[in-house]
């Protein structure tokens, strides 16, 4: 740990901010969906595709910055991280070839996953082991504000100055970031990368307990990812007739409540021991909060509630990688918890893809939209199981 505290405060707040400004960039889509279908002339489909490739990058590159974060420290690494986040903008901006967005929304993901392997790498190296979940917590709530504010608000400046002002808005945010990262941040000496680091990859990938958790975990994912960060606010226009600009901070709601859900869950973990049975029962709550979003026509102040409801339970994902953490010998728990942020978020890609398919087979009508939700409650209801089976296992043995 750090003997300077101010430091150690300094880095995590740091690489918190930057958590936040990666959630901005990930429900900028959602906003823009129209102007850039428009600009590119491209189908529900492949919107969702191009949504889906930040997952890819976000997930894939995991490892390998969490290597590179061990070798030469937050404070070489993130800012350069964050200038991709910045490159990765700028197609939409300066390109008319759809094959750029593409590539750029690839950067935007690999440039934003230092961002939480930033704060898990800080975190650990300046605080003691115990603070580790509750520093978590904290980072995640700062980090949703930034969700929050990429909903309404940033709707808010696209009407009125248009989308791709809002971009060279982000675009120059990401620079001043970049630039006070790295003159803010201490210098810190590195750790070399362990010669047994590959080992300690086979331990990982090799725990079945552990990829069986995060992948049931990932099929959770459906609510924030799928739609909240893109989906949620054209569906809320096409099939209740919200207002653009409520339409666009109703989703909001969901980070809301998972600022609130991430140290309440944590407690109730904590207390009764009972990491799983928390999970599965947010999984079960949610799959039964997206049936009535999908049955029932709903007023917007009950949307309000069940968006923040189940917000509180999206934070699930905190539980998950902590208990897998759980699962490995005590020096593998950091590449655990990578290893199971990466594939959890891989999952978003899955439910972009699917659910923008199955959107534009019935061409953005109110029952494509349904039916392309009804992904979300549909994967919920299968990790309930999973997670279900995995607890009666464990109570027999």
């Amino acid at each position: 740990m750090f003997s300077n505290k101010s430091a150690a405060w300094i880095m995590w707040f740091i690489g918190s901010i930057f958590y936040a400004y990666q959630y901005v960039l990930r429900v900028m889509p959602n906003i823009m969906m129209q102007d850039i279908m428009l600009k590119y002339q491209i189908n529900a489909a492949v919107f969702g595709q191009f949504s889906g490739v930040y997952y890819i990058g976000y997930a894939l590159v995991h490892i390998p910055v969490g290597i590179l974060l061990d070798r030469f420290g937050p404070k070489k690494i993130m800012p350069i991280f964050m200038i991709l986040t910045v490159i990765g903008m700028a197609p939409l901006v300066f390109s008319d070839f759809w094959l750029y967005p593409i590539i750029g929304r690839t950067l935007i993901g690999i440039g934003s996953s230092s961002a939480i392997l930033g704060v898990f790498k800080i975190i650990r190296m300046s605080f003691s082991e115990e603070k580790f979940a509750w520093m978590l917590s904290l980072s995640v709530t700062i980090g949703l504000l930034g969700a929050i504010y990429g909903g309404a608000p940033v709707q808010y400046l696209h009407q009125y100055f248009g989308f791709e002002q809002v971009v060279i808005f982000a675009m120059m945010t990401g620079l001043f970031l970049s630039a006070i990262t790295f003159w803010v941040l201490p210098k810190y000496e590195a750790n070399q990368h362990p010669q047994g680091m590959i080992q300690e990859i086979r331990t990982v990938f090799g725990n079945a307990k552990v990829i069986g958790i995060c992948i049931l975990a990932g099929l959770m994912v459906g609510p924030l990812e799928g739609f909240a960060d893109v989906w949620g606010t054209t569906f809320l226009k096409t099939v209740y007739g919200i207002d653009a600009t409520v339409a666009a901070g109703l989703p909001s709601m969901m980070y809301f409540g998972m600022m609130f859900g991430g140290p309440a869950l944590s407690f109730i973990a904590e207390k009764t021991k009972g990491y799983l049975s928390v999970v599965f029962a947010c999984a079960v709550v949610m799959a039964l909060a997206f049936v009535v979003l999908l049955t029932t026509a709903m007023s917007t102040a009950a949307l309000s509630v069940l968006f923040f409801v189940v917000g509180m339970l999206c934070a699930y994902q905190i539980l998950a990688i902590a208990y897998a953490a759980t699962c490995v010998p005590k020096q593998v728990a950091g590449l655990t918890s990578a290893v199971a942020n990466m594939i959890i978020m891989l999952f978003g890609y899955v439910f972009h893809a699917v659910m923008g398919k199955i959107i534009d087979v019935f061409a953005m009508t109110p029952e494509g939209f349904i039916f392309g939700i009804g992904v979300i409650p549909t994967a919920l209801a299968m990790a309930a199981v999973g997670f279900g089976w995995m607890i009666v296992r464990q109570k027999r043995s």
